[in-house]
């Protein structure tokens, strides 16, 4: 279930009310991401335990909000084992009341992977049902490419839905992926540049393919955009190294998640190092999400053909990055700064986990600097032609399709959508409200509104 653009804690109940009603019992209802309280405008108060068990008793519930957040109910709490005394989960903690019982909240970077990899998904057919439905989901929304990086505890073998829906030639949407190691230690790593060496791009077909390798090298330097500062050890920086070496002479393409000025300022000076004996330009890496990233750091990753992948999280999450980063919150990312740049970028939403998926959300927030409940999140806005050029043109860069897609010219293929306004004509604040009366892939009809 998503609550994606919602502005009513109210309506999102309701819609949890009325998924448990058509749910079998002991059903698994959840909620992966794209959502956060502030984007509620009737009431921000916290869901609670007991809240979630009144409108679901027979089923168990989860919530993950903002990554790093979650939610259950007492059914979830039991099934998941989170009340043991012992429990651990990487990147988990689970907060208890005056007795030391679990309250159902869940807070750490680990969050979101621990539902990934704990939360029951079905058996291989009903996988197969899930990625069709969330693809059309998808298309009803004016999506008609994604690109995906993994995430933590991700194997290659959660692409085996999109696989057979590829063999069946049923997809709906091109699919486009990197290969993620979970690599933290020297051994990860020993084992981790075995593969890479191994590792080829572009064995796939406009449909489904892997493109390169990212996004976080190593997890322990993966940065949080709710810290203060990155700590970078020399250690840790060494391991990442040897893995983006070897990457670099296997002349692959590179994507690396960096948030914080430190992160930024370290990835680049390995890289300008590696780029002295394997030249990186033309392989068309980029640092992903970049909230921090300065006009000192453009013009390094301007010499080395760098590009940069601009996500719209402050769609939900603006408000909360201001109160931990004050002021500054409100230039990250510096979307205009960007824009002038003249380095290669791209936008998107960093969807599903983390971000809504409706790519107009993520317009009206580079457009308006507005976060769902119309909160101010971004001072650093762009025009909508330039938003949208980014959002398509821009991005077919990235998956080395620009010749195929991301715009409509005679010769590429007839991605497009039919829009119930006009984008380059309504009012601001309409961006986000726009919605496809029909979505085409490949000059096929993936969706038609009723």
């Amino acid at each position: 279930m998503r609550w994606d653009g919602l502005t009513s804690r109210k309506a999102a109940l309701d819609r949890l009310a009325e998924r448990a009603k058509g749910a079998r019992i002991g059903e698994w209802i959840v909620v992966f991401g794209g959502w956060s309280y502030d984007q509620f405008t009737d009431s921000q108060t916290p869901f609670t335990r007991s809240e979630l068990d009144a409108i679901a008793p027979n089923n168990p519930v989860a919530l993950q909000y903002i990554y790093v957040n979650g939610v259950l109910n007492s059914r979830a709490v039991s099934e998941l084992n989170v009340g043991d005394a012992g429990f651990k989960a990487p990147g988990t903690m689970v907060e208890r009341d005056a007795q030391g019982a679990p309250t159902g909240v869940l807070t750490g970077g680990g969050v979101s992977s621990f539902f990934r990899i704990k939360i029951p998904m079905g058996g291989a057919d009903q996988q197969v049902e899930s990625v069709r439905t969330h693809l059309r989901d998808l298309n009803a929304m004016g999506l008609t490419t994604s690109v995906d990086w993994g995430g933590y505890g991700f194997s290659e073998d959660w692409y085996e839905p999109f696989r057979v829906l590829h063999r069946k030639n049923a997809l709906t949407m091109r699919v486009y992926h990197g290969t993620w190691f979970n690599t933290s230690t020297a051994a990860d790593v020993d084992k981790a540049v075995a593969e890479i060496r191994t590792l080829k791009a572009f064995q796939g077909d406009d449909w489904m393919d892997r493109i390169g390798f990212g996004e976080t090298v190593l997890l322990p330097l993966h940065d949080n955009p709710s810290s203060h500062g990155a700590k970078i050890s020399p250690e840790h920086l060494a391991l990442w190294r040897r893995m983006v070496e070897v990457v670099a002479a296997r002349r692959l393409h590179l994507s690396v998640h960096a948030n914080q000025r430190e992160s930024l300022d370290a990835f680049l000076t390995q890289i300008e190092e590696i780029n002295r004996v394997y030249p990186i330009r033309g392989l068309r890496w980029s640092f992903a999400h970049v909230r921090q990233l300065g006009a000192g750091d453009m013009e390094r990753m301007r010499k080395l053909g760098m590009a940069a992948l601009v996500h719209s999280q402050a769609t939900i999450s603006g408000q909360i990055l201001q109160r931990i980063h004050g002021d500054a919150a409100m230039d990250q990312p510096p979307v205009r700064t960007v824009q002038d740049s003249g380095i290669a970028w791209g936008l998107g939403s960093d969807s599903n986990g983390a971000a809504p998926s409706n790519p107009f959300f993520t317009l009206w927030w580079a457009v308006t600097g507005k976060m769902l409940g119309g909160k101010q999140a971004l001072r650093q806005t762009i025009t909508r032609e330039q938003a949208l050029i980014a959002h398509t043109r821009n991005n077919a860069y990235f998956v080395f399709r620009e010749g195929d897609i991301g715009t409509l010219q005679k010769g590429k293929y007839a991605d497009l959508l039919v829009l119930d306004r006009d984008y380059l004509t309504v009012a601001q604040d309409q961006i986000k409200d726009i919605a496809p009366v029909m979505t085409m892939v490949g000059g096929k009809i993936v969706y038609e509104k009723q």
